[in-house]
């Protein structure tokens, strides 16, 4: 007779529904992800579904609702580009070092990000969730900016160098780097080049 309050441990059939549930809610929330590179923004249940090598039927097993799948890919996308946030250059390097850092990490960081950006701020106005996460995203990259340039925003004043701050925040945001990049057609040293000359004229004193 087991202890009172003893651990039981679950019988080998559920152990084994538990790792098939979770192989298949992983194969899911793979098979949105890769649509979603693919440019689908918006994917059918039943195009995840088959893409996930599921039945149709069974994809809200898994799932609440499509949000809930949504979410969870996002959250999945945001875990594998987390390692990309690092900055290759220290607040005490030259200031050219410090904005090639920070135009070479956002490149690399909205690429990886990708279409998966896209769907997130089309979720946004629906799923605060998501619009959360977004903004504590785009918190996080403007502290970044305020971190590397501190020296050269405190010597422009409080408030051109205010100015500066959004501005850059602004230049180096996901947004900006879509509209270079596609809107724009603009190759990758070219976009480089109109942030890199951006960013010096906002960061030198004089006016």
């Amino acid at each position: 007779m087991a202890t009172r309050g003893a651990l039981v441990a679950a019988p080998p059939a559920a152990r084994v529904f538990r790792s098939d549930a979770k192989r298949n809610r992983d194969a899911v929330v793979d098979a949105l992800l890769a649509l979603y590179r693919e440019g689908e923004l918006a994917p059918s249940s039943a195009a995840v579904a088959e893409r996930a090598g599921i039945s149709a039927r069974s994809l809200f097993r898994y799932f609440a609702d499509v949000d809930d799948l949504c979410r969870a890919a996002i959250e999945r996308h945001q875990a594998a580009v987390a390692p990309m946030l690092a900055l290759a250059a220290a607040p005490d390097a030259t200031l050219d070092v410090r904005i090639g850092a920070l135009v070479e990490q956002r490149r690399r960081l909205f690429e990886a990000i990708g279409a998966v950006g896209a769907v997130s701020r089309l979720r946004a106005p629906f799923q605060p969730i998501v619009a959360t996460e977004l903004a504590r995203g785009r918190s996080y990259l403007r502290h970044q900016v305020r971190r590397l340039f501190a020296a050269e925003l405190d010597a422009l004043g409080p408030e051109r160098g205010a100015a500066a701050l959004a501005a850059i925040d602004v230049l180096c945001s996901y947004e900006s780097h879509q509209l270079l990049r596609h809107d724009q057609s603009l190759s990758r040293p070219r976009t480089a080049a109109v942030l890199t000359s951006a960013l010096a004229a906002l960061l030198r004193e004089d006016p």
